[in-house]
């Protein structure tokens, strides 16, 4: 007799034709089907937080978003591929709109000094002005020279009030500018922090005083500034690297990212956006030109892990706000070091910049960064609109 090769299913019918003795003879083998029962309630991915869409975007992709005190949203376009008209908006009745205006958003034909190549980060400072990163690094090319600045905006006047072109010794051929924080404190006019985040090269925190112009490269090409070499990302379920459309592949490393700074200012938080450890810093020893980068990497603290993230921010309280996109998340470190989600939700595809805001929100740009043609061997995945949210603080 013949024995099939795999068992019979139990909701199989099967007409077989089978040569027996030489004779033929059909054999009809029969099954009872299965029972038809309700599908049970499938599981789902829990949420936590309140979050609400602030606003849409149909266009380019935003990276960083601010909020003044008043309600003004501010919001930024880098020119990494997609048209962008303008780099740098205001969230005006249900439209971004240029800002300060559409000149200062056209770079050609104007000294780089003057105009806005491509913004990566927009800021407020407690004086009511909208600070702007420039890069000046459209397509991450090499910053074009004397294009790299910092700009302040007075928002009274809707006027550009001061410009800071970082001198060449500071802006590196591979230097990427990405964050940026304030204090107004120290210093004639105060001091900004800004981390470099290459993909190409060392990055760092580089120290300016605003008065002056003076700018410090610290922690240059330290670990606690570089991607972490064991780092490997899993986004979407999917692990992300550089993917070009020949097939060729190289692995995600990109360098200080996110910045923090709480209130008294004495520390720095910041991190690499290819790893997931939270670093400080002394600001003071930041500061001090005197003391040499040997001894300013021994002062260097490793916070533990927070999770793969874009942006940082603080608050009065002296909190630590951290994105975690490999996980749709935001998360919160409080005094004792300790961590609590505050946000998760399947919208948020890449959380970005975040901002507190007086009105007791925390602002968060949600752009599908990964999803970008480079890490998909050149078809683009996002699929708008990209979002800004805002989910609410506990006291």
């Amino acid at each position: 007799m013949m024995k099939f090769p795999y068992p019979l299913l139990p909701a199989i019918a099967l007409g077989a034709t089978l040569a027996l003795n030489g004779s033929i003879a059909t054999a009809a083998i029969a099954a009872t089907a299965l029972p038809q029962v309700p599908s049970p309630a499938l599981p789902y991915e829990q949420t936590v937080g309140d979050i609400e869409q602030v606003f849409a975007f149909d266009g380019p992709m935003p990276t960083g978003v601010t909020v003044a005190d008043n309600g003004r949203i501010f919001v930024n376009f880098p020119r990494w591929g997609d048209d962008v008209p303008f780099t740098v908006a205001e969230l005006r009745d249900g439209k971004a709109v240029p800002y300060p205006d559409i000149k200062i958003n056209t770079p050609k034909g104007q000294p780089a000094a003057e105009a806005f190549i491509s913004v990566q980060s927009v800021v407020m400072d407690s004086q009511n002005r909208l600070w702007v990163l420039d890069t000046a690094a459209p397509g991450f090319s090499a910053p074009q020279p004397g294009g790299a600045k910092l700009v302040a905006i007075d928002l009274d006047s809707n006027k550009v009030v001061k410009t800071i072109v970082f001198p060449k010794d500071v802006i590196l051929d591979s230097t990427y500018l990405n964050d940026v924080r304030f204090d107004l404190s120290e210093g004639k006019a105060g001091t900004a922090y800004v981390t470099d985040s290459s993909m190409k090269g060392p990055g760092a925190i580089i120290v300016v005083d605003i008065a002056s112009g003076k700018a410090l490269r610290r922690l240059s090409g330290a670990d606690s500034t570089s991607p972490d070499p064991d780092f490997v990302p899993v986004v979407e379920g999917r692990r992300l690297m550089n993917r070009a459309p020949d097939g060729t592949t190289s692995a995600f490393a990109v360098a200080a990212d996110g910045i923090a700074l709480p209130a008294d200012g004495k520390v720095l938080y910041f991190s690499p956006l290819s790893g997931r450890h939270l670093y400080s810093v002394p600001t003071a020893m930041l500061r001090d030109d005197s003391i040499p980068d040997s001894k300013l990497i021994e002062a260097v603290k490793d916070l533990g892990e927070k999770g793969a993230s874009d942006g940082l921010e603080s608050d009065a309280t002296g909190a630590v706000y951290a994105t975690d996109y490999e996980h749709n998340a935001i998360h919160k470190r409080h005094a004792d070091g300790s961590w609590t989600t505050i946000a998760h939700d399947p919208r948020i595809l890449w959380p970005d910049t975040l901002s507190v805001a007086a009105d007791g929100y925390l602002y968060f740009t949600a752009n599908q960064l990964h999803r970008q043609p480079g890490f998909h061997g050149g078809k683009d995945l996002r699929k708008k609109p990209y979002s800004l949210f805002r989910v609410k603080l506990k006291k």
